[in-house]
Formats: C-alpha cells, structure tokens, sequence
C-alpha cells in the first residue's frame, strides 16, 4: 500500500463534537484501515466557537491566560484568551460573552461587555496584534457592551449612560469613543464567516435574532436600535460582516478593527496553506454542509486550498444538503454524511465521535 500523507482539517461540529475531537476520531478512523500513512492534524475554526482551541493546538507555546469577565447575563464567568509566542492575542467572544452562556436566552438584554473585559485585559498586558474571533453571540448590542468595558460611553437624552443590551440602543443619544485604547502596534483583527451588513432583512437582528429568541416585535426593536447606534459611529452599517455577532463587528470597525474571513485568517496563521500544499490528501468537515458553507466556511476554504495543490477533498459532515455539494466551486472527490451512516440524525447525535470514526474508516477504504 502507498504511503500517503493526509491532512485533516474540520471545522467543529457544533453542539456535538470540537474540532480538535472531530479531528482525532477520523484520524482514528483512517488509521484502522490506513495503519502506515502519515497523518496531520489541523483542527480548524472560522472565527467562531473552538477558534482558541485550534490556536492553541496548532500553535507550540500558546497559552491560557484565565480572566473572569460579566457574562452575557452579568453573572461572573471563568474565561479565557490566548496569548501566542509572538505576543498575538486571541480573544474569542464564545467563550466570554456566548450563547451558550444564557439559560433562558435574553434577546433584548444580553450583551458583549465580557468580550470587551477579555479584550482589556489582553490589552493591558501588552499584546502586539490581536484575533477577534466573533461568532456564537448571545446579544444583538452593536459591540456597544464590549466598546463600554474597553472605555466607550454610549448615552441617552437626559445624558445617563443607556441600559445594556440591545433594550438599550432604542434610547441611545450620543456616543463618546474618546476613553477607547488605541490598537496594539500590530492592529486588530476581525475573524468572522458572516458577511452579512448591520441593518436591514439581512442584517444582525433579522438574521441572527431569531436564534437568539427574538420574536419578530423584538427584532423589530433590535433593528431600530442598531440604526441609532449606526447613525453615530463612523462605520457603513452596510459593510460586509458588520452584522457579525449581533453586530459586534460594527463596533470593533468603529473602534479600528478591520475584517477578514475567519477560516483564511485562522488557517493563514495556522500555516493550513503550507500543510495542504504538502499533502496527498484532505479531509475535513462541519456539523452541516448547506448553501452558507461556501460562503468563505473551512469546507470549501479546505476544498480551494486541496484544488490548488492538486490534491482531493473530501467531506464529512452531521448533514449534507445534496444541492449545496453538487454547486460546490471546488467540488469534493468523496462526501460522507454521519446521519447517512447512523441511519438518522437522533442516532448521529448520540454518538457523533463514534460516527466520525467510522466516517474516517469509510473514507480510507474508498480511497
């Protein structure tokens, strides 16, 4: 048997297995088929949750740097950031300011201030460059929760500093954004793979509202909101990924951030381009491979980056919608979806690393 060198690059399959998890259980998968191929594994993130674990996996002499910040609903929360060997910063909102920090959700009341608490204090102990890595919010505040921690003031007509949340951007009069730091020396970037702009059918609270338990009277409300923060700050509410996070990306643009698509700013610091241009093979992967998964997401970033190389790609995800695959920009030479094996989605959700093993079974033995 040819000795092949594959990498193996998902994203998370969120809810169910990281990335990191869903990694190893297809290496373990190929490897009892394909004992003797050399196998490299790149667990990948577009900006959103797991994006600190694939720093801190692929990047030697990454550390935790533990930080208890006001989570979404004020109650306190053991967070952490990343700082990289070369005095980067990752700060990832998932785990400072995420849904799945709230239980019930807070549509209205949720807010980023612990992203902006996290961000502080990686400012203050003196980061060169910093990874913004947006996704997986709870809130629909425009950043202005996060802008507040890092020395923001956002006011309403009377003067008074407004409530948080999205609740209170239907009150906001001015916005002060001279007590914000200035940006480390090199900059700071925004990881994202929504492009989607601040305001409108489109925007963050039409969007991304709902699945943050806005009904369509509080979408409504959250919209109007982010329109008064939008007419204040020197940002283009129509900008490409401003919508990000509940329009957390809108504020960091204010503050002088600037965007970049998540899985290629993440797979470019995690030297991913290198790696598959060395490979025989790819896989990699996601929860579900739909018609947003081209929109920049790591399966089709993986597939441009294997294409270029000349090597093929191939799937694995929770569900696979057969149209999004067979539009694929860079089509995959092998698709296998978990539900397909388990033999439904209950089954494929009970035991997801289980499935991914045999995923990367099957896939060895097909190739």
């Amino acid at each position: 048997m040819t000795r092949t060198r594959l990498v193996i690059a998902p994203d998370s399959f969120k809810g169910t297995a990281g990335a990191a998890e869903a990694a190893r259980a297809l290496a373990a998968g190929w490897s009892s088929v394909r004992p003797d191929d050399e196998l490299v594994l790149l667990p990948m993130a577009d900006g959103g949750e797991g994006t600190l674990d694939a720093f801190e996996l692929a990047v030697p002499g990454a550390r935790r740097m533990p930080v208890t910040v006001p989570g979404p609903d004020d109650r306190p929360v053991a967070a952490s950031w990343l700082l990289l060997p070369d005095g980067t910063g990752v700060v990832e909102l998932a785990c400072t300011s995420g849904i799945t920090l709230l239980d019930p959700l807070r549509p209205l009341d949720a807010h980023s201030a612990g992203f902006g608490t996290a961000l502080a204090a990686a400012l203050a102990h003196g980061v060169s460059r910093l990874y913004l890595a947006l996704g997986g919010s709870s809130s629909t505040d425009g950043g202005a929760g996060a802008l507040t921690a890092l020395g923001a003031v956002f006011l309403d007509a009377a003067g008074k500093p407004i409530r948080p949340g999205g609740r209170g951007l239907v009150d906001l009069a001015a916005v002060d954004l001279s007590g914000l730091p200035a940006l480390p020396p090199g900059g700071a970037v925004i990881l994202s793979d929504v492009t989607n702009p601040l305001l409108g059918p489109a925007g963050a609270a039409a969007v991304f509202g709902p699945q943050k338990g806005a009904d369509a009277a509080e979408i409504g409300r959250l919209d109007a909101g982010l329109a008064r923060l939008a007419a204040l700050l020197p940002v283009d509410p129509q900008t490409p990924g401003a919508g990000a996070a509940g329009g957390t990306a809108f504020g960091l643009l204010a503050w002088g951030a600037h965007l970049e698509a998540g899985s290629a700013a993440v797979g470019q610091a995690l030297g991913v381009p290198a790696a598959v241009g060395a490979a025989s093979v790819v896989i990699t992967g996601e929860g579900r491979y739909d018609r947003q998964s081209a929109a920049g997401k790591v399966p089709s970033y993986l597939a441009g980056l294997a294409a270029a190389a000349g090597a093929p790609a191939l799937l694995v995800a929770g569900a696979i919608d057969a149209g999004a695959l067979a539009a694929a920009a860079e089509p995959f030479a092998q698709a296998v979806a978990l539900t397909d094996l388990a033999g439904g989605t209950a089954a494929a959700l009970a035991d997801p690393l289980v499935w991914l093993e045999a995923a990367g079974a099957r896939l060895a033995g097909r190739f």
